[in-house]
């Protein structure tokens, strides 16, 4: 019942919100060419900060008795959003992937998807240090890179308008059935909700949620996941999440999408053509 609540919260709230916040982004200038070479609002996914904000006073009260998770699961979800907002704002697109990014910092450039990685991965040790008191030292580096390859994950993946979304699903989908109403997954309902408000935009391109929604989200399944899995389910994950990263730095995402019959299908789901 709880997530049920969160979920219908953050829907509510982003679906009043939400054409007041594009026009702010239009406004402003935060615009990008889409995949189509439409220009459209980037950063979209910026609103879950301020939705969450608001539900975060009903979460406080459901989480009484665990209040470091929320204000941790807050942090985590205010800090992934500013530097995937950072990658919006200032990004460039001339280099691409972990190895590009890093392979221009190695010769004195700093990027901000550099920047993006490293501070996630600072950000991740250090929600994992707060958030597993006592455990050994692999299993906090291990909850750390589940988080940090989780939030680069759906930013890997949304190159296409509805697939950061499906994918978010996927995953929050699995730790429900799995676990339930454990309290990491009432933290994450809200953003659930809120990005189901946001889904049409997004699939009908009139909208990005850009690194800042993507990072976010991603951010936001690391950290659920970190709290509800086991050290092994955890192991597997990152192992997981590893190979795809690599995979994805020598292989077309989108190329072998196109190939493949059922995976067009799903990736097409719901899209405006």
């Amino acid at each position: 019942m709880k997530i049920l609540i969160a979920v219908s919260l953050g829907f509510l709230l982003t679906l009043i919100t939400l054409p007041l916040f594009l026009k702010l982004l239009t406004c402003a200038g935060a615009t990008r060419p889409n995949y189509r070479g439409e220009s459209i609002p980037v950063g979209m996914g910026l609103i879950f900060v301020f939705v969450y904000i608001l539900v975060a006073f009903l979460l406080a009260y459901w989480a009484a008795g665990d209040l470091v998770l929320l204000v941790l699961f807050l942090v985590g979800v205010v800090f992934f959003a500013l530097l995937g907002l950072l990658d919006d704002l200032l990004g460039s697109r001339e280099n691409r992937g972990l190895k590009g990014h890093f392979g221009a910092l190695l010769n004195g450039k700093l990027t901000t998807g550099a920047l993006k990685a490293l501070g996630g991965g600072a950000g991740a040790l250090l929600i994992s240090f707060i958030s597993l008191p006592g455990r050994p030292w692999w299993e906090i580096l291990t909850a750390a890179l589940l988080v940090a390859l989780a939030a680069n994950t759906i930013n890997l993946v949304d190159l296409r308008p509805g697939r950061a979304i499906k994918v978010f699903y996927l995953w929050f989908l699995i730790l429900l059935a799995v676990f339930q109403d454990k309290l990491p997954l009432v933290l994450i309902a809200p953003l659930a909700g809120g990005l189901l408000a946001c889904a049409p935009a997004d699939l009908k391109a009139m909208a990005m949620l850009g690194d800042t929604g993507a990072n976010l989200l991603g951010a936001a399944l690391g950290m659920a996941s970190v709290w509800t899995m086991t050290f092994p389910a955890q192991l597997a994950v990152v192992a997981f999440l590893m190979l795809l990263h690599l995979f994805t730095e020598r292989y077309s995402l989108t190329m072998i999408i196109e190939k493949n019959r059922l995976l067009r299908f799903l990736d097409n789901l719901g899209r405006s053509k």
